[in-house]
């Protein structure tokens, strides 16, 4: 089996640059469900490629890019303006959800976008929860496990996505984890997830900005109708305990990613090792004959 650690990019065919994909098509290999291109080749055809069908100007891929500079921004807030961080931080999120479905409805899904969303959500929710270490600090190191969860998970699941020949990380069967099969494959699960895990963090930074608590927000006829010790508590802190049970178990999902791409990735190693013994055999007995 070709690992991808050699540098190789899967297939792209690119209109532009036909000749280049003609004159170098020896170099590409079929491992599992996909085709596999030479690293130097998948280069080639992307410096080639022409504005008319340009992935890097995909509409999914320019919302992509606008959810980075909102995120910069919102993080550029972070330390001295909650209703401008929380406002660019929330759109940025809310965007997760419409580059997808502009992916699917123009024809325009590509592997760099599916990369771009994932790093772009690891890296600003890790960026959140570093600023949440610095504001809780006896909860530091508590936030620091949760990033490198959420990076490890990732980054393995990914990784035995591609070394298995999958076409996506959201490509899960249920015969491998129905937990992950049940949470790739809803996208109101999914969304569900992501957003209430996201909820719960941004819940947990306003915290530390807003000190007035509901009662003193609501009517006297409509607080009545409210529990006493939920008026007692501020909107995030409410909203914190409301998203807790999402964000535990997100985690408890990452988890079982973590454990299912470690499972998957020792497995490879030893059907690449038993294969490898099959052919050193092979080789020994046709030595004798």
């Amino acid at each position: 089996m070709t690992r991808p650690s050699n540098g190789s990019a899967r297939a792209y065919s690119s209109p532009a640059a036909p000749a280049a994909g003609t004159a170098k098509a020896h170099r590409i290999r079929r491992r599992g469900s996909i085709d596999i291109v030479d690293a130097k080749v998948a280069v080639d055809l992307a410096t080639a490629q022409s504005y008319t069908e340009n992935v890097f100007f995909f509409v999914p891929n320019l919302i992509g890019y606008t959810r980075v500079i909102l995120a910069g921004l919102s993080l550029h807030f972070m330390s001295y303006h909650p209703r401008y961080c929380t406002l660019l931080y929330g759109i940025s999120c809310l965007l997760d959800a419409v580059d997808g479905q502009a992916a699917r409805a123009l024809g325009q899904t590509s592997k760099f976008g599916a990369v771009l969303d994932m790093v772009t959500d690891r890296c600003t929710t890790s960026c959140l929860l570093c600023y949440l270490s610095s504001a809780y600090p006896s909860y530091a190191l508590l936030f620091q496990f949760l990033i490198a969860l959420d990076f490890s998970s990732h980054y393995m699941h990914m990784y035995s996505s591609l070394v298995t020949g999958s076409r996506s990380h959201k490509l899960v069967t249920s015969d491998v984890s129905r937990i992950l099969w049940y949470y790739y494959n809803d996208p109101r699960t999914l969304f569900f997830m992501c957003a209430g895990n996201e909820l719960f963090f941004v819940s947990l930074y306003l915290m530390k900005w807003i000190q007035t608590p509901i009662s003193a927000s609501l009517p006297s006829p409509v607080a009545s109708y409210f529990p006493v010790f939920l008026l007692s508590l501020t909107w995030p802190a409410a909203m914190a305990m409301l998203t807790f049970p999402i964000c535990f178990t997100k985690n408890v999902i990452n988890v079982v990613q973590l454990w299912k791409a470690s499972k998957i990735l020792v497995g490879v190693d030893l059907a690449e090792r038993a294969a490898a013994r099959e052919k050193e055999t092979i080789a020994k007995l046709e030595k004798r004959d």
